[in-house]
This record gives structure tokens, sequence and C-alpha cells, in this order.
């Protein structure tokens, strides 16, 4: 592998102007592709094998006409003075009818003819259907909705508006702030503009090839609006410190005096291989989010595998192309000094090596302690991480509604309102559909059916049963007492689904629970029981391949350990943060609830990342030992070299992840806060500290493989030896010369 990535960067360096035109050859096509086949997001989802998807296929099926799939959108008038007297009816209808005359508005419910008003007559509710789905609606005809309701309230009529129709989509933007911050990292790191333009370019062209590959094909399958934006969060970061890693390891071989062209073949030898490593691991982590059989996560890890693959091909590929073009100006300007001359001769020679001071660094203080005293170390760490972890325990998931909006949102406070005039249940309707086909008094059935759900702890209301047209399906709309997101709420999706469907077994009728609330539930269900087999797939696939790099056992090992202690801290901290509202003062709004999304996704990227730390720290010092140092020096100096570019790598992450929590979507943001919290754990305080204390305690025996496993894995030569003996015995390398584009 490092002779091939060597061979690979000095063809791209040397052939920089091909490489460079096919690069933006591919982004031409790319953009005309994704132009011609971009499709709307999609933003529903089905879940196979659950009861509430079974219940909605029935009802496609029994129900051919209805228009089910059309979105709605839901307006709140509230008056204290009293929403049913005729002055106010009129401004209401006044206001209802400006909407029904907007675009794509199918249909608008009065709420006096329905009966949406409070028993209090201070509040009504009107219901706002769309002709299409959420996912179709024009931008234009749900802002004109917004602008409506803005422009009718007045001192003495509050009008407010929410609903799925009315849900912000997705939208990127924060990520923008964190890239400027990573711009300022990458400036600190190197001390110069051009080197840190390099990792920019490349990651940005990383990202762009592989959004724009997502959208086109999102023309020939259903992709959610949130999978772009995983693959930019994603990519941009891992695509970013994967050249951060290379020209790091470029720049060290030009400062050694080797040309331009074998300075990148050895900076992709080494520091490439471990690029590759890393990211296989990473797509490893989100291509197996296949395995857990539903749609929308196996589209989101795919699509973010794919652009993590193409930003390592990016890196080894454009990135020693755009190397090329600049060559040894990449290295940060120096004072001019005295040039040494040969004894004997007037004229100047180069050192060998450059010289470096063994001054105190922070970096080289901290790894001095951290070997010093390694037993007390890693107890204090683990006491540490320990606590963080325990808030874990109150782990609540459930998918952020609009009750999870800022206060000063209109669907905040539309949701709001309707939970207190009417009832928390309103904001998350049930649907019982009953299957009465066998039945052989169908009306009677779905009259009993009805009566034991209205008696059902948790049920608040029942409505009247609709039929449809051969008279052999029937829907019961059921309004709970409690919210969507509550626990009682789950309650009593169980109750009916137990204690109710045993009534409609007796009258020869099947009964199924679904609507939106009983979807989510399921959904939180299924991700649930898909965690642990998940995790158990990614820690063994990527444990193989980790110790094939490292050729040892204790390595992968401890690498996973760590891993699990990193995500036990990260979901101990989303639990602080967004169920406890922790930060609260900080403007991030508490949620209640864990998106179900968010644990499986998590671990997939979390793995993948913290892998990539272990794999470049740890393979620098196991190149240090290769090459003759002893097990305690190998860590150190191992340490030394890789510090340094590891903690900007991860503020750089920590940055652009970071930049998702502006986002007003509440899953993004606690996606964010997890991922940013995760990177700044796993770097600085599991890799950086616990494993040097780790791997200083075991010595020798961190190396240690069987004979036997040591025949039978391949060797990856991460750390380039092979390729140092190819290139001594092909005579490539000779004595180090001044360095040359």
């Amino acid at each position: 592998m490092s002779v091939l990535l060597y061979r690979l960067g000095r063809f791209c360096y040397r052939s920089r102007r091909l490489v460079a035109a096919l690069w933006v050859a591919a982004l031409v096509l790319l953009g005309v592709g994704s132009a011609i086949f971009a499709e709307p997001a999609v933003t529903s989802f089905s879940l196979p094998g659950t009861e509430s998807q079974e219940a909605l296929d029935l009802l496609k099926d029994r129900f051919p006409d209805a228009p089910s799939d059309g979105a709605v959108a839901r307006i709140v008038f509230i008056d204290d003075g009293g929403i049913t007297t005729p002055e106010v009816q009129a401004e209401v209808r006044a206001v209802l009818a400006d909407v029904s005359s907007i675009g794509q508005v199918a249909a608008v419910a009065d709420p006096y003819a329905s009966g949406m008003v409070s028993d209090d007559t201070t509040t009504a509710l009107a219901e706002v259907t769309f002709s299409v789905p959420f996912a179709e609606i024009d931008d234009e005809n749900r802002e004109a909705v917004l602008d409506v309701v803005k422009d009718a309230g007045t001192d003495a009529l509050q009008v407010e508006a929410g609903g799925d129709a009315l849900e912000p989509a997705p939208a990127v933007g924060g990520e923008l702030i964190g890239l400027a911050v990573a711009a300022g990292v990458l400036i600190i790191t190197f001390g110069s503009l051009l080197a840190a333009g390099m990792p920019l370019a490349t990651g940005i062209t990383g990202v762009m090839a592989g959004v724009l590959g997502i959208t086109i094909a999102g023309g020939f399958v259903d992709l959610g609006a949130t999978t772009p934006i995983l693959a930019l969060m994603l990519g941009l970061a891992v695509g970013i410190d994967y050249a951060l890693f290379i020209v790091s390891r470029f720049r060290h071989e030009l400062r050694s005096g080797r040309a331009g062209d074998d300075a990148i073949g050895r900076a992709l030898g080494t520091a490439g291989s471990a690029v590759v490593f890393a990211g296989l691991t990473v797509v490893i982590a989100l291509a197996g989010l296949t395995v857990v059989n539903i749609g929308l996560l196996t589209e989101m890890g795919l699509a973010a595998a794919a652009t993590v693959a193409v930003t390592v091909l990016v890196a080894l590929t454009l990135l020693p192309a755009l190397l090329g073009f600049v060559g040894p100006r990449i290295l940060v300007r120096r004072p001019k000094t005295r040039p040494l001359a040969t004894p004997g001769s007037g004229h100047p020679t180069h050192p060998t090596h450059p010289t470096h001071s063994e001054g105190s660094t922070l970096g080289s203080r901290w790894i001095r302690s951290v070997t010093r005293h390694p037993g007390v170390v890693v107890a204090v760490v683990m006491v540490g991480l320990l606590v963080a972890i325990t808030p874990i325990l109150g782990l609540r998931l459930g998918l952020p509604d609009q009750g999870t909006y800022a206060q000063d949102t209109t669907q905040r406070r539309a949701y709001d309102a309707i939970a207190q005039a009417f009832g928390s249940g309103v904001n998350g309707p049930l649907l019982v559909v009953v299957d009465a086909a066998s039945a052989p008094d169908p009306d009677a059935a779905v009259a009993a059916i009805r009566s034991a759900t209205g008696v059902t702890h948790g049920v608040a209301k029942v409505s009247q049963a609709q039929w449809n047209q051969d008279h052999d399906t029937a829907v019961l709309s059921v309004t709970p007492s409690s919210g969507p997101n509550s626990e009682d709420t789950s309650g009593v999706v169980e109750r009916l689904r137990d204690r109710v469907d045993a009534i409609a077994h007796q009258f020869d009728a099947d009964l199924t629970v679904t609507g939106n609330t009983a979807l989510l539930i399921d959904f939180t269900d299924k991700m649930s029981g898909a965690l642990l087999p998940y995790l158990l797939l990614v820690i063994g696939l990527s444990f193989l391949l980790l110790m094939a790099v490292f050729r040892s056992v204790l390595v992968p090992l401890k690498a996973t350990l760590g891993f699990l202690l990193t995500l036990g801290v990260t979901f101990g901290c989303l639990v602080a943060v967004f169920q406890w509202g922790w930060l609260e003062w900080a403007g991030i709004e508490p949620t209640d609830t864990i998106s179900p999304v968010l644990p499986l996704l998590i671990i997939g990227m979390v793995f993948g990342l913290a892998m990539d730390y272990e794999v470049f720290l740890v393979s620098r010092m196991r190149e240090e030992y290769v090459h003759g140092a002893g097990p305690t020096a190998a860590v150190t100096m191992g340490f030394k070299h890789g510090a340094r570019v590891v903690a900007a790598a991860a503020l750089i992450m920590i940055s652009v992840f970071g930049g998702f929590i502006l986002g007003e979507a509440a899953d993004l943001a606690q996606l964010g806060v997890a991922l940013a919290i995760a990177v700044g754990v796993d770097a600085f305080i599991v890799r950086m500290t616990l494993v040097p204390a780790v791997l200083t305690l075991v010595g020798e025996r961190a190396w240690w493989l069987p004979r036997w496993l040591d025949h039978l894995l391949p060797n990856l030569d991460v750390e380039g030896e092979r390729l140092n003996h190819t290139l001594a015995a092909a005579e490539l390398v000779t004595e180090p010369s001044p360095s040359q584009p």
C-alpha cells in the first residue's frame, strides 16, 4: 500500500496540470448532472415490518381516494375577550379566506363549523390542507401563509401558525462559521496562508463532489432533506483533517531536504496510508447503517460514506497536484541566516536535517507528565469519564417536535396555545384502523372497539368512525391526554394494541394503530432494537482492520474501549444539555428527548472519527517503534510528531460540527453538539491522554501479536517500512538535497 501511494503521489505531483484539469472537469460534469436530475427532497419515511406502517398501507388500499399525503398546517386564533363574537368570527374568516386563495392550498376548515373552539371560547383552531406533500410545497406558498398569519394579528386577536406543512426545511449556513474558525486554526498551525489553503481547498472540493453526486442520486431514488446536510457536515470535517495530515507530513519531508516529488511520495506513503485506513474505518461504520433496514438511515449512511470516500480520493490525488503548483513555498518563510560552509571551501551547503530545538513546548511537557505517572493518569481520567457518563441513565429517545422550537417562533406559540386550549394530545392524535372485512357484523365490531378505546386509560377523546366505500374498514381518530413525546402516550399506544386489539379479535376484526405519533413511537423502538447489533458489527469489523494496521491485539482493544468511553460521555452530555437544559443560558433550547436517529448515527460517526485519531497518532508511535525506538520513547516521539496536528484536526472538526448548533432544526443541533463533544473528549482526553498512558504502562506488550495471527493478517505497512526498503533497494533515495518543486 505504501509503495503504491508513493508512486501515486509522485505521479500527481509531476502531472499536476492533468490531475487538476480532470478534477475541474469532474466537478463541471457533476454540476451539470445535478442541475438536470435534481429532485425535491423527501421528508416521509417508511418502517417496514411495523404495525404503524401496515396500517398506513391498509389505508392506502382501502381509502384510495383519500388525500392522505397532503401536508397540513394549523392556524390558531386567540382572543381573551371571546373568539365567538360576530366581529371576531368575521376577522377569523377573512384570514382563512386569504389563506384559501394561496396556491397549493386545497382546503381550509372553518373552526366554527368543525367545532374546534375551546371550552372557554378564547381559542379557535383551523386546519389548512395542502394539495401536495410537504416536500412539494413551494417556498413562496409556505411563506405566503406565514405572511398572512403575521399580518392578521391585532391588539386583541393573536394569530399563530404551525403544523407539518410549515416545518422549516433543514438548511445550511451555520457551518460557514465553523469553516471560518477552521481556517483560523489552520493558519495558526502552519503559520502560512498558503499552507492553510491547501486543506481547505481539498476539503471543499471533496464535499462539493460528494454533495453534487448525492443530488444526482436524488433524481433516481428518494432522498431525505437531511441526507446532503449530514454528508456536508462529515465530509467537510474529515476532508480538511485528512489533507491536514498529508500537508503536515509533506512539510516535514521538505524540511528534511527532500525534493518535492519525493517528499509528497513519502507523505502519501506514510500519512496517506493512515488516511486511507482512517477513511475506510469511517466508511465501514457509516455503511453498516444498512443493517438497520430503515430507508432513511440507509440512505444517510451510504451518502455520507460515499462523500468520505470521495474526500479520501481528493486528498490522495488533487492535494498532491496542488502541492506540486506550490512546491517548497508552502514552508513558513524564516529569517535569513548565514549558510553553513563546507570546511575548506567557500560554498555554502544545506544541512541534511533541520535543527529542531528541544525547547519546552506544551505538547512535550504534557507527554512527559503522562509518561512519568501513567498509572495516576489512567486512574484520574477513568474516574472523570465515568462521572461524565452517569447522566446517560436518564436518556430518553423521542423525535423533537414544534414544542421544542424557540419560544419566539410562531410554530412554538401555536403548539403551546393548542396544548393549553384543547389538551396536549391534540398536537399528536392517533389513528385506530379497524379491518372488519372478515367480521360478521362490521358495525358491531367497530362500535365495541370505539367504546373500549374511549375508556382506555390516557385517552381523552375518540371521534366517530369514518368508513370506506365498501364499508369494511373504519378509522377512529383518538386524542390522547398527553403530548406526542410523552411516555404516557407511548403507554396509550401499547394499551390500544394489546387490550383493545383483543376485543377486536372477539369480533373477527383486526386493529392497528398509526398516525405520525404512533409511527414515531415505532421508529424509536426500532432504532433502540438495532443499537446493539449495529454496535457489535461496527466494532468487530473495525477491530480486525485496526489489528491489521497496528500488528497488535492490545492496541485495537484499547482503541475500542476508548471509543466506548467517548460514546458514553457523549450521550451523558446530550442528556445534560437537551433534557436537563444545562446550556439553555447559551441559547440551546432543551428538547426533553433525544432524537432516536442520533444513537445509531453517533455510533457510526464517532467510531469512525475516534479511529481517525487512533490511526494518525498511534501509527506515528508505531513508526518510531518499528524504526528502533524503545516503547516509552516511541510513545513520546510519536506524540511529539503527531500531537500538534491531531489537536488542530480536532479543533477543526469541533468548529465545523459546532456550526450546526446554530440551526433551527433540533435534530441537527443535537447532532452538532454530540459530535463536537465526542471529538473534543476523544482527541484530547482519550487519544492524547489515556492512550499514551496505557501504552506506557504496557510497554513492549502493546505491539504483541501471536505468530499464527501475524501470518494470517495482511501487512498494510502504514508506517512505511516496506517503502523505505523498496526505495533504498531501487536507489531512488540518495543523500537528501535542497528541495525542488
